[in-house]
């Protein structure tokens, strides 16, 4: 599999936005004990992961893989959005996908400048995925 290491690109002239994309696919993947669900950026199209061990912390009853399906739909908009944090920063796994790890569930902010390279109106952020699929732009300079 070839990792992308690019995931802005320029697009011709007239267009300036590439928008997150994350369908409603959320399943578990009992031979990486995890989440699993898809994003899609422009031509990227990668699978996120959230192991089993990082729902520890939000359930507070053992994490079964059900447990941890419905903690990730009810916390949903928060895993997409350090999804993109992490898309934005180019912090993908060696075969070009995302994890979310408990580090990722404990940062609160970008760091300063971040914001400069990305842009989610209010009503994105307010969405949470209740309609079939959630899209926020990045604007490409």
């Amino acid at each position: 599999m070839e990792r992308i290491e690019n995931i802005v690109v320029l697009l011709p002239k007239g267009q300036g936005m590439l928008f997150f994309t994350f369908p409603e696919d959320a399943r578990w993947n009992d031979g990486r004990d995890a989440v699993e669900f898809s994003v899609v950026l422009g031509p990227y199209e990668g699978t996120v992961r959230i192991a089993r061990r990082v729902f520890q912390g939000l359930l507070d009853q053992r994490p079964t893989p059900e447990r941890c399906l419905e903690a990730f739909h009810l916390q949903r908009t928060r895993f997409e959005l350090i999804v993109e944090r992490k898309l934005r920063r180019r912090q993908l796994t060696d075969d070009g996908n995302v994890e979310i790890t408990g580090r990722d569930l404990r940062e609160r902010t970008p760091p300063a400048g971040q914001r400069d390279f990305f842009h989610q109106s209010p009503s994105a952020r307010l969405s949470g995925g209740r309609s079939t699929r959630r899209v926020s732009a990045i604007l490409v300079r």
